[in-house]
């Protein structure tokens, strides 16, 4: 069984939030490091942005920051808050052998907070990069990471990943 990093929302318009305490160009570069770690030791990447569901046209910003997906990544589209709510994730997941999630991205208390209950809702461990993620607001972040995110797994920073 191996780790995933699993990536939230890294879509220009949701980095250019004014979120905290984290910017989002700091989750962002924090996001990249870990994402070159786990493809280095060959351990899956999986990156997820949101689209607006029944509507043609997403608003402007709402693919990948450029450059952040690299070929063999695992692409989720979801159109709810979590990740796993009507896409393959669990699937992909599942695969390539896949128990424990490593989560990070934007934001702590929305798109990262609903997918790490439903990934222990399906049986997976999960690790939170506390520094490679950030809240709508700096109290809100801390917390889900202080209070929420111990009861569902390990909360680390960057560094324990290099």
């Amino acid at each position: 069984m191996t780790s995933a990093l699993v990536l939230i929302d890294l879509m220009p318009r949701i980095v250019a939030l004014p979120v905290a305490p984290h910017s989002g160009e700091e989750v962002l570069e924090r996001c990249r490091q870990l994402a070159e770690v786990f493809r280095a030791n060959d351990r899956p990447v999986v990156l997820v942005r949101v689209e607006r569901p029944n509507v043609s046209e997403q608003p402007p910003g709402s693919d990948f920051v450029d450059g952040l997906v690299q070929r063999g990544d695992i692409l989720v589209v979801k159109r709810t808050i979590g990740a796993f709510y009507n896409t393959d994730l669990h699937e992909q997941l599942q695969k390539r052998g896949v128990s424990t999630l490593v989560l990070a991205g934007l934001v702590t208390t929305m798109g990262v907070e609903s997918t790490a209950r439903a990934a222990s809702d399906h049986g997976y461990e999960v690790e939170f990069v506390a520094d490679a993620m950030s809240g709508l607001a700096a109290d809100e972040h801390d917390f889900a990471v202080e209070k929420i995110f111990p009861r569902f797994g390990k909360v680390q920073n960057t560094e324990a990943y290099n």
